[in-house]
């Protein structure tokens, strides 16, 4: 007696077609040989080939909406036109019907031996295999056309937007208007960067909607549409700091009152209009508000947007007690909120290639619904053991709530671009997880790319939405075939999951990242790999504290505590990585060192693949790869000769400012300024083996010399700090003061004939005289006129050299030094640092006095203040000195005597 389930597959294939008996027994075996599982197993995996065939329609929409953007109205509507003319010319019916092949008509019924993988089991009379090959063609060709008219369409009217109406005029005109605007996005505090002697101002930004706009002029209000970016003068939002060296905002109950803005709020504001940048923005002006008095609203924000800004406020105020990392990165993760993070940590993860850990991502969603649905791999049994399973929830209902979580997750996260790939691209990955079908998931992968870049044509040009997509396609269609192969080289099932999707993901994105930042990064699997475990538990926490935050704020702030554990891990991982001093390399930037490195990772894929056959070749290299990545000091320096034995002192190389180190023992020297940003200061004292430094001199207070103070300290013994005493510019002055109160470093003020020693280094300051400039705002003596003629300049002496740091002095300073009593004691020196990176501004009386043998001058390449000056490189070389440039030569190494052990005797190094 046959049981219901034999019987009732007995006189089906599987396709559910009704098929003859006698070709039900050939059938069964080849259906459950593509499916992995033993014949009669329940639930068997039914794979095939992918499917491709939405591809190439939304790969075509992809590059049409890149280029229509900007594309002038008749080519948009020409090509509108034609494609759908070609597209109507394929879909005619004499076209789609298919003829009789050469072979005549293919007889119903099954192929001999079993159906085909790829192809129809049944085919109706009528229809032959080449006929209806052509008619597939057909109609594809017909969906490619289609949806390349619908892509140029919606970027055609996206593109419009940006030209047309009073605005764009206006901008050209730089006209002073007055407009009421609806915001679109968040706003955010714009990155402190340096810019030469001074840190470009932080400023508010916010993306929003012209609805109209008034202008001064005439004084006519012309109602319109058109996006704009508003860029709020930063002193009306500037942060302040507290005692704990912390920032907070400036306005009302501690909230600037421009940051404190939601999406979809109306303001009026007066402003002035101006171009926007040429090249791909998606603005038609920039509005450039005078927003001393604070903003004027004129229509509240949405309702689902106060709860949302709700939502984000209590999950900030239960972060508020945690570490500076975990209170920085919770927000990221969760909300998207990177207002925390500091251009320190910033720079970390972007150098271990987890920068999309920083902000809400794919990963962050696929976590929600899996916590949702259950272990991944048991997402579409009844005994999946999610919550809603064990809540007793049906699968009808649990989708509703999926839904519901995918809605509630885009609103508080903001519908911003980025969080609408993060959820489309996130609900594929878990697809793929959930179903263990392949074969579907392509075409899943291809209708979000295909929907979202019909929505918004401008991520087409986001490399964002590139990357999201590349890395969800290797991660359905590599990152099992690898895992496959590594669990049969018996490594066990999660690592070997986890390192396949990091793997598959670097090696697919890593030609993309190249074009951004020219680098490759060595660390970035590892690092991924370790920061994916603590990925789940910090994002599922922090959910909960944002669930909590409204009606329970202690329990919040316990849920907030628990997550700060995995979420310092992670920051953890990623400051620990971007130290290493081989974490990357450098490469080609551009699309031209894209194509290289991607030519290069087929080729490099197999080897690493016939490796693991080998595990001794396998474990050479992995050597090969930590030594690379770690230079321990005395096997760098056998094979570079960096550092040169007995250097007493290193100009380093970190661009268009300055930063010395001065030996002073095994593993110690003395820092003068620190360069404008942490990292290269930070590479250089790890390629000298510098872990402790007594103290960090600051010339003065611009950017390029104080900026990368933070990569001074950055995992190191500092025993305090000693700058000049004219606080100008104040906010780079305040910058100091805070990173010293912060690690609790003491800061004084170094003034001339000061005499200090450490180990075998003596130095004496020689200039800013005790009066000039006592504190901030005081007057200095009448020499400095500036903060660059207040910078300290010393007399070093080590192993019988004597070196003079200029800082950044100019001409009048310098007449002053050659008239005061330190004077006597200059004639004759055997290295000058060149005051202001060699510009021209020098005292050629100086110079002749000072009579160096060698002259160092630390510019960045192809800077725009034309430094060094050629006539400076010419008057030094005519007082006899030998000239040396960071910008064309690297870091460069003083060392003493032959054996670099004094004697008077001078050599140099270079890197």
């Amino acid at each position: 007696m046959r049981s219901p389930t034999d019987s009732a597959d007995s006189g089906r294939t599987h396709t559910g077609n009704p098929a003859p008996a006698d070709s039900a027994a050939p059938a069964r075996p080849a259906v459950h040989a593509a499916s992995g599982k033993r014949l009669g197993a329940s639930h068997p995996r039914q794979e095939g080939p992918a499917d491709l065939r939405l591809v190439p329609p939304a790969l075509a929409a992809w590059a049409t909406a890149a280029v229509m953007l900007h594309a002038p109205p008749g080519l948009v509507a020409g090509t509108v036109i034609t494609t759908l003319l070609l597209a109507g010319f394929l879909l005619t019916p004499r076209n789609r019907r298919a003829g009789p092949g050469p072979a005549g008509p293919r007889p119903a019924g099954p192929e001999p031996g079993g159906p085909r993988p790829g192809r129809p089991e049944h085919v109706e009379p009528g229809h032959t295999g080449l006929g209806h090959a052509r008619a597939l063609s057909r109609v594809s060709g017909a969906a490619v056309l289609l949806c390349v008219a619908a892509a140029a369409g919606s970027a055609g009217l996206h593109g419009a937007d940006l030209r047309r109406g009073p605005v764009p005029e206006l901008a050209r005109e730089y006209a002073s208007v007055t407009a009421e605007v609806e915001l679109t996005a968040d706003p955010r505090l714009s990155r402190p960067q340096a810019g030469g002697s001074h840190v470009v101002p932080t400023a508010v930004l916010i993306e929003a909607d012209v609805r109209r706009v008034e202008t001064a002029r005439d004084g006519a209000e012309v109602a319109t549409r058109a996006p704009v970016l508003m860029i709020v003068d930063a002193r009306s939002a500037r942060p302040l700091t507290r005692d704990d060296g912390q920032e907070r905002a400036r306005g009302p109950e501690g909230k600037s009152s421009w940051l404190g803005l939601l999406p979809s709020t109306r303001l009026r504001v007066e402003a002035r209009l101006v171009p926007a940048t040429a090249g791909g923005d998606r603005f038609a002006a920039v509005l450039r508000v005078r927003g001393a008095d604070g903003p004027e609203t004129v229509g509240e924000p949405s309702a689902p947007q106060r709860l949302a800004g709700r939502l984000r406020a209590g999950l900030r105020a239960a972060t508020d007690g945690l570490s500076a990392d975990a209170r920085a990165l919770l927000p990221g993760l969760v909300v998207g909120d990177t207002s925390r993070v500091t251009p320190e940590l910033e720079e970390a993860f972007r150098e271990t290639d987890l920068t999309h850990t920083l902000a809400v991502s794919g990963a962050n969603f696929t976590i929600l619904l899996a916590l949702l649905l259950g272990p991944p791999g048991l997402a579409q049994y009844a005994e999946r053991r999610g919550l809603a399973s064990r809540l007793g929830l049906s699968l009808r209902t649990t989708a509703l709530l999926g839904g519901a979580l995918s809605l509630a997750f885009v609103v508080v996260c903001r519908p911003d671009p980025s969080v609408l790939r993060a959820a489309a691209c996130g609900s594929v990955a878990l697809l793929a997880l959930a179903t263990g079908r392949r074969r579907s998931l392509i075409p899943a992968l291809a209708t979000a790319v295909l929907l979202l870049v019909l929505h918004d044509p401008w991520l087409a040009r986001s490399f964002g939405f590139l990357l999201s997509v590349l890395a969800t396609g290797a991660l359905l269609t590599l990152a099992p075939r690898w895992s496959a192969g590594l669990r049969r080289r018996g490594m066990p099932p999660r690592l070997a999951e986890a390192l396949a999707a990091a793997g598959a993901a670097q090696a697919v994105c890593a030609p993309v990242v190249v074009v951004l930042s020219e680098r490759v990064s060595l660390v970035a699997v590892p690092c991924n790999l370790l920061a994916e475990f603590a990925l789940a538990p910090a994002t599922v926490l922090g959910f909960l504290a944002l669930a909590t935050a409204l009606p329970a704020l202690p329990v919040a702030k316990a849920l907030a505590w628990c997550a700060s554990w995995p979420a310092e891990w992670i920051a953890w991982i990623a400051r620990t990585g971007a130290a290493l001093p081989g974490s990357g390399i450098d490469w080609p930037g551009g699309w031209a060192g894209a194509a290289l490195l991607g030519a290069l990772t087929p080729v490099v894929l197999p080897i690493g693949r016939r490796l693991l056959r080998h595990p001794w070749w396998c474990g050479a290299c992995a050597l090969l790869l930590v030594l690379l990545v770690v230079q321990p000091p005395p096997l760098t320096r056998a094979i570079t000769g960096w550092p040169p034995p007995g250097w007493r002192m290193v100009m380093c190389d970190v661009g268009q400012g300055d930063a010395m180190v001065l030996a002073a023992g095994e593993g110690t020297g003395v820092v003068v300024d620190a360069g404008p940003e942490p990292a290269p200061v930070d590479r250089c004292l790890r390629s000298l083996g510098v872990t402790r430094v007594p103290l960090v001199v600051l010339t003065h207070f611009h950017a390029d010399h104080v900026g990368g103070l933070s990569g001074v300290l950055r995992g190191r013994s500092v025993g305090g700090i000693a700058t000049t005493g004219l606080e100008e510019p104040a906010d780079q002055a305040r910058f100091v003061r805070r990173i010293a109160a912060g690690s609790h470093l003491p800061v004084t003020r170094a003034v001339a004939g000061e005499r200090r020693r450490t180990g075998d280094l003596s130095w004496e300051v020689v200039w800013p005289p005790p009066a000039t400039g006592q504190a901030a705002g005081a007057r200095p003596v009448p020499e400095a006129e500036g903060p660059n003629d207040a910078s300290v300049a010393m007399l070093v002496r080590t192993a019988g050299l004597r070196l003079l740091l200029l800082g950044d002095m100019e001409p009048p300073a310098q007449r002053a030094l050659a008239r005061s009593p330190a004077a006597t004691r200059l004639a004759d020196v055997d290295v000058l640092k060149v005051a202001h990176h060699g510009s021209a501004y020098q005292d050629p009386g100086l110079i002749s006095r000072l009579a160096p043998r060698l002259a160092l001058i630390s510019a960045g390449r192809d800077n725009s203040y034309g430094h060094p000056a050629p006539s400076t490189v010419a008057g030094l070389r005519d007082a006899g000195a030998a000239v040396l440039r960071t910008d064309r030569g690297g870091a460069v190494a003083v060392l003493g005597g032959e054996d670099g052990d004094g004697g008077g005797g001078l050599r140099v190094a270079r890197h």
